[in-house]
């Protein structure tokens, strides 16, 4: 579906990624690892169009789409979900989740796709007229996560999901994205749970130092001894 080739970013002078490399399969979900200024999220500027990388480039379908803006990224159906949710807390929840669905009036598919989000977060149909600022962090993170289901992803790229979140509430969210992918949406999800993560990903890749460090299956990066000494003490 969508492929990062030796991607090379700066902010400045400063060099954020090194020849960073990542493929997400058709379908299914892709765990993206790495600890603190790794550069997970720069990686998914990269793929947004939001950073213009030095050298490399990103490919979508088969085409080369390095060069696009980020508007015709998300028409293609690349969609980012931002760190922090980065909702509008005083428009209604349906108010947020119509903004996502800005590309979905073409085709006229616009109330289709809001029953479909409220099919997948019911508590967003409750919540439908309340400003999004006064839900909890849980309800905030569905809002977000809805917001950009609106926009008919085929790359859904949701960063630090749980970020904020209680314990409890970590764990409901990880069942709730697991239950969204579709045969027809990759999700490459960005995430400091190392364990939740790859109990629900397919495949995944780990990042560090802005270099790509190990990639696998899902099992097989929950047996490495890199990820065991990275993030569970050996």
């Amino acid at each position: 579906m969508l492929e990062v080739k030796n991607v090379s970013a700066y902010y400045g002078d400063a060099q954020a990624l090194e020849d960073v490399s990542l493929t997400l399969p058709d379908t299914g979900i892709t765990a993206f690892l790495g600890p603190n200024a790794a550069g997970k999220t720069t990686t998914l500027k990269v793929i947004s169009g939001l950073i213009r990388p030095a050298s490399g480039s990103v490919w979508f379908e088969g085409e080369d789409i390095t060069r696009l803006t980020p508007m015709k990224r998300v028409d293609l159906g690349i969609v980012q979900v931002p760190e922090g949710r980065k909702l509008f807390g005083s428009r209604t929840v349906e108010d947020n989740l119509l903004l996502g669905g800005y590309t979905s009036r073409k085709d006229g598919k616009t109330k289709e796709r809001l029953d479909y989000v409220y099919e997948c977060f019911p508590r967003l149909l409750e919540r439908r007229t309340q400003e999004a600022g006064l839900l909890s962090g849980g309800e905030q993170q569905m809002v977000a996560i809805g917001r950009g289901l609106m926009a008919r992803p085929k790359v859904l790229m949701i960063d630090e999901m749980s970020l904020g979140l209680a314990p409890v509430v970590v764990e409901q969210m990880f069942e709730l994205i697991g239950s969204i992918a579709t045969s027809d949406m990759s999700v490459l999800l960005v995430e400091q749970h190392v364990q939740n993560a790859l109990e629900v990903a397919n495949v995944g890749t780990v990042i560090e130092g802005g270099q790509t460090r190990l990639t696998g299956t899902a099992e097989e990066l929950l047996a490495s001894d890199v990820v065991r000494e990275s993030y569970f003490g050996g």
